[in-house]
């Protein structure tokens, strides 16, 4: 103890000769600091602050969360993996048994909030002096809209934040509807009104790498579609496609339209980046190793197919059924979409060897895992990039817009992406036809959960989520039962609204939870 005093004595004295010795260094400025004051001033610095929402997005952790969150609630796929319970978070989803802990629903929640934040952070302190730094607060806006977009879709009241908050303001309740779809439109109108946003300077032009004006116009159509607001969605969405800078790719190219040798085509309108350079891999490795087939239960003869993937995401046959009764079995969407075990087989490029969990025998085609989008000394890293919005998502949403608003568009619109697809013309279109088109087009692109939302479809189509399919090697499907219904499936007291996570709820006594949860 006498030791331990004596040293403690020692450095107290040793810290009043420093402080004495150093007070007027007390004040000298520290180098290499920014901070509120200094940042945000220069171009470069609104382009820096700017990118760090690009790069956020963009992160294997925000874009995984909500890939799985919005597509394993829906109709279209079926968790797989290689046994039961390798991925309980997965089934979970998929057979609406989670809770508000689940960790792709808190850390999607906790993603789009870390979108608004950044973007809060640029529109607040770039100045806006210079056509960059109106640029930067333009995409800004419309980084925050597209957040609230799918936090107000999915979660109905999350709370109001518009601005980067004081430590006093960090338990926010319950946004109003209402206000919070004001803000969205509000942050869209003002971003494309600035003049500021890039366009494309034709449909060929593959140059455009960030949020261009017509983004801007077709998420306010989006927006103003998912409120029932029909008649005035369809000026926006009328106006990224009288721009005439977009188009459908070819028929014959519908299979290469997600894959990495067709980056930015003419009818992306918006997509995340990613370089195919070993120094800066995607970051991507999880998600593009879980989305791609089970390879290490099939013989893949295919030099094409990456073998390292593990088919966490399945197609189920409800859907295959539903592209052949539009377009039948030799119809070119459905064989750019997916393809049947048989057809693995006899094009000589895979087969099952031994029995796969979560799966009716139907393998992802549009969205395949190739060798050539692998990052050169990356661990499963994919340099493809992401698509988040394509043109033909415009045209669909268009023709609900003029089919519900009092237009004349609609047939019009929803022929045009039929016809790329290989099929007749209809004379004139339904609500049915409509959401049709848009889950066979856009399947596993993350638009089909919120749609079956907001048509009122969901109970309908997802009640019954007791059973799991296994593929046999023979061609045979097998199923086993693992849930109660009564415990499983879409419930109509709980599942119109997903829970606010319980951290949130923990740290924010101030939102109150939804419904049934």
């Amino acid at each position: 103890m006498k030791t331990i005093k004596n040293i403690l004595i020692a450095l107290l004295a040793t810290i009043t000769i420093s402080l004495v010795s150093c007070e007027k260094m007390l004040d000298t400025e520290q180098h290499g600091i920014e901070t509120l004051e200094t940042f945000y001033k220069t171009d470069d610095q609104a382009e820096e602050a700017l990118t760090t929402i690009y790069l956020y997005y963009s992160n294997s952790g925000t874009y995984y969360n909500i890939y799985f969150l919005k597509n394993l609630l829906s109709d279209d796929f079926w968790s797989g993996g290689e046994k039961r319970g390798d991925n309980a978070n997965n089934e979970q989803l998929n057979e609406y048994t989670f809770n508000a802990e689940h960790p792709y629903l808190t850390g999607a929640f906790q993603n789009f909030y870390g979108v608004i934040y950044r973007s809060n952070l640029v529109i607040e302190n770039v100045p806006g002096t210079t056509p960059v730094q109106q640029r930067a607060i333009a995409e800004a806006k419309v980084f925050r809209a597209f957040a609230y977009i799918d936090l107000i879709s999915m979660w109905g009241t999350p709370p109001l934040v518009d601005h980067a908050l004081d430590p006093s303001e960090y338990q926010q309740p319950n946004g109003d509807p209402a206000t919070l779809w004001a803000l969205v439109e509000a942050d869209l109108t003002e971003a494309i009104g600035s003049n500021m946003l890039r366009e494309k300077s034709n449909a060929n032009d593959n140059s455009s790498y960030r949020i261009t004006k017509q983004f801007a116009q077709a998420l306010l159509g989006k927006a103003l579609v998912f409120q029932g607001k029909y008649s005035e969605a369809m000026t926006p969405l009328d106006a990224v496609i009288s721009s005439l800078k977009y188009e459908l790719l070819p028929g014959n190219q519908y299979e290469n339209i997600l894959q990495y040798t067709h980056e930015n085509n003419s009818e992306s309108v918006f997509e995340l980046n990613y370089l195919n350079d070993p120094q800066n891999t995607a970051f991507l490795n999880i998600y593009f190793a879980m989305t791609g087939w089970r390879t290490d239960k099939m013989n893949i003869y295919s030099t094409d197919i990456y073998k390292g993937t593990w088919g966490y995401c399945n197609p189920q046959k409800d859907l295959y059924d539903a592209f052949v009764a539009e377009e039948g079995a030799n119809g070119l969407r459905l064989n750019h979409t997916m393809k049947t075990h048989d057809q693995l087989k006899s094009a000589g490029i895979g087969e099952v060897a031994t029995q796969l969990y979560g799966h009716e025998g139907y393998f992802t085609w549009k969205t395949r895992k190739v060798n050539g989008e692998v990052n050169q000394g990356g661990w499963m890293d994919s340099h493809n990039n992401i698509r988040i919005m394509r043109y033909s998502e415009v045209l669909l949403l268009a023709a609900e817009a003029h089919l519900k608003g009092g237009g004349s568009q609609a047939a019009n619109y929803v022929n045009t992406v039929r016809t790329r697809a290989g099929l007749a013309s209809k004379g004139s279109i339904t609500e049915e036809d409509i959401r049709l088109e848009k889950r066979l087009e856009l399947c596993g692109e993350g638009t089909r959960f919120q749609d079956m939302l907001r048509w009122g479809i969901a109970e309908e189509r997802l009640r019954d989520q007791t059973r799991r399919p296994f593929f046999n090697a023979n061609g045979t499907t097998d199923w086993v039962e693992y849930n109660a219904l009564e415990k499983s499936g879409f419930k109509n007291d709980r599942h119109w609204l997903l829970p606010f996570p319980q951290t949130e709820l923990t740290n924010n006594p101030n939102i109150t939870q939804n419904e049934g949860w």
